[in-house]
């Protein structure tokens, strides 16, 4: 089976509502696209929550896709009908062949190398270094498969850590990679939590997948007063601020935190925050990402 893809600019005012009108007229599926990606113009659109970023490009580029046979083009005349346009968008057919999708999507994510011992390996590949400590882990709805520069500051923080009979929490522990990883590295018993029930639902199936215990739950009021030796949170710098009592409140006298997610040029303010409770200094930097990490007095 194959299908028919349309594609045409559209300004940022438009590209919304040509998506919308495709949908209701026929087409498969939608998408918004930035016209000017791989070029000087390309303007990305990510954002920490709380803060606000454009909902679509100033240059927008619209692709729609429709059965092999569908009326391509009367479809592109009743959206642009359906909106009082008096012309339909130049636009470029393209077809899309059959392909084993989940194939080619396996072929994007290849075993991971973190330190001479310490490799993440999707479940469908063999591992490299059979004699190394493998996390098995495959790309799914959770944020962690060890490809970002946060997580790999995060395992190559935990590596150098000692933690052999030590505990952690895992606070927003996404794929649960970090706690898995703490458990195959000796920890007595790890933790961690995460707002997202699919995130847990993941890192269950991860902890099982290789063969280690751990404690996963969505809501942090599970976990109480309880401490820990080691605390870690890789994600955004926005929830660090408000979360850095609720985090150092659970890293016991003497303990470790460990905090990442946070870009180069927020590393001084989170670490002016941090400072009533536990002081930070840059473990490590890469690709303009940074961990930072402390010891509780």
């Amino acid at each position: 089976m194959a299908w028919i893809s349309a594609s045409f600019l559209a300004d940022a005012h438009l590209a919304e509502s040509l998506a919308d009108a495709l949908l209701a007229s026929g087409a498969l599926s939608a998408s918004i696209e930035d016209a000017d990606a791989g070029t000087p113009e390309e303007k990305p659109q990510f954002a920490e929550p709380g803060e606000e970023t454009a909902t679509v490009w100033e240059h927008s580029r619209v692709v729609a896709l429709f059965a092999e046979h569908a009326p391509v083009g009367q479809i592109m005349r009743d959206a642009a009908a359906s909106l009082g346009l008096t012309a339909v968008p130049d636009f470029a057919l393209a077809q899309v062949e059959e392909e084993n999708w989940v194939a080619l999507t396996q072929a994007q994510f290849d075993p991971i190398r973190i330190s001479s011992r310490l490799w993440i390996v999707p479940s469908w590949h063999e591992a490299p270094d059979p004699a190394a400590i493998n996390l098995w882990l495959d790309p799914g709805m959770a944020f962690g498969t060890g490809s970002h520069p946060t997580t790999r500051l995060c395992l190559e923080w935990l590596e150098r850590a000692q933690i052999s009979g030590k505990t952690l929490l895992d606070y927003g522990c996404g794929s649960g990679i970090l706690a898995i990883a703490a458990a195959k590295l000796g920890a007595a018993m790890v933790a961690g939590v995460d707002i997202d029930p699919q995130a847990i639902i993941a890192a269950e199936a991860n902890a099982e997948k290789n063969g280690v215990n751990a404690q996963f739950d969505v809501s942090a009021e599970a976990l109480g007063a309880r401490q820990y030796d080691l605390v870690m949170a890789n994600i955004l710098a926005n929830p660090l601020r408000v979360l850095a009592p609720a985090l150092c409140g659970h890293v016991r006298s003497g303990g470790s935190l460990a905090l990442s997610g946070i870009l180069a040029e927020q590393a001084a303010e989170i670490i002016d925050l941090y400072a009533p409770w536990i002081p930070l200094a840059v473990a490590d930097t890469q690709e303009g990402w940074v961990c930072l990490a402390g010891i509780k007095p």
